[in-house]
This record gives structure tokens, C-alpha cells and sequence, in this order.
């Protein structure tokens, strides 16, 4: 999909009719899903099958050869980073997330996935900076809000 077409889907997320919104970002998760077509995709869905039946090792190890194959697919660092960030491993899910945000700088669940990581890390500063670029993309976006509160009051 070209970069217009992005671009347009990105001010859809500023529209404040919730529908717009909603639409607007489901595109481009599948746009982001679908960057290195069918076998990238099946290969993500793959790797969701085993982190859904418990076998983490196995869904690391398909990922980490998709990205190894692929080194600009950039949801196949952010679904490796959601992996790590579900086995507890918050330093290796912040460095995937880092790479998903270079590939991808408009990335907001990338962003969103940073703040969770800094978080968990204590670092509510930082959790909070990504927390509100991911706003800056996604201004309507609740939980960012919710969670620039809950890590503004654990500073005070």
C-alpha cells in the first residue's frame, strides 16, 4: 500500500468519530500484518498458534527465523517483542519493540508496547514518553491515557 494511503488511515485516527477510528486502525494492522504478503503472514500466524497452546520456546525460535529472513518485517519484531513481554522478559520485549519503532516509526502498538515494558521496568518516566507518542498517533487512544495516570501517580 503506498504511502498516501497510510498517511490517510494515520488522520483517520484524529477523526473523532469513533467508527472512523476503529476502521482506520484495523487497516493498518492488516497493512502491517500483510507488509511481506502470504508468508509472512502465515508465519506470524503460526508463531500465535504455538504461543496460544503454551509453547513459548517454539514460537520464539519461528519468529526470531522470521526475522532473521526478514529483518524489515516489522511486525514480526513486535509480535516476537508481545512474546517476550508475556513471558516476563521486559528488556528483551523494549529492544523489539525499539527495532519495530525503526522500521515502522508510526507503529502505535509498538509504542504502547514500550510504555507497558518501561512499566513493568519501574521506569514510569519513559513508560510514560511512549506512552504519549503513541498518543500523538492515536490521540483517542483510552488505555494510553489511563496509563500515563497510573504511571504519573507512581512518581508522586
Amino acid at each position: 500500500m503506498d504511502s498516501l494511503s497510510i498517511n490517510s488511515l494515520l488522520e483517520d485516527l484524529k477523526n473523532p468519530d469513533a467508527t472512523v477510528r476503529d476502521q482506520a486502525t484495523k487497516k493498518l494492522w492488516r497493512i502491517w500484518f500483510q507488509q511481506k504478503g502470504i508468508y509472512g503472514l502465515e508465519r506470524i500466524d503460526q508463531s500465535q498458534k504455538l504461543l496460544d497452546a503454551g509453547e513459548m520456546p517454539e514460537a520464539e525460535e519461528m519468529l526470531t527465523e522470521l526475522i532473521k529472513e526478514q529483518p524489515d518485517f516489522a511486525e514480526a519484531w513486535n509480535r516476537r517483542a508481545f512474546l517476550y513481554y508475556s513471558m516476563g522478559d521486559y528488556k528483551q520485549s523494549l529492544a523489539d519493540c525499539k527495532m519495530v519503532i525503526q522500521i515502522n516509526p508510526v507503529h502505535f502498538g509498538a509504542l504502547h508496547g514500550m510504555g507497558l515494558c518501561y512499566a513493568a521496568l519501574g521506569d514510569y518516566s519513559q513508560a510514560i514518553k511512549a506512552f504519549k507518542r503513541a498518543l500523538e498517533i492515536q490521540p483517542y487512544s483510552l488505555v494510553n491515557q489511563k496509563l500515563i495516570l497510573e504511571c504519573t501517580l507512581r512518581l508522586s
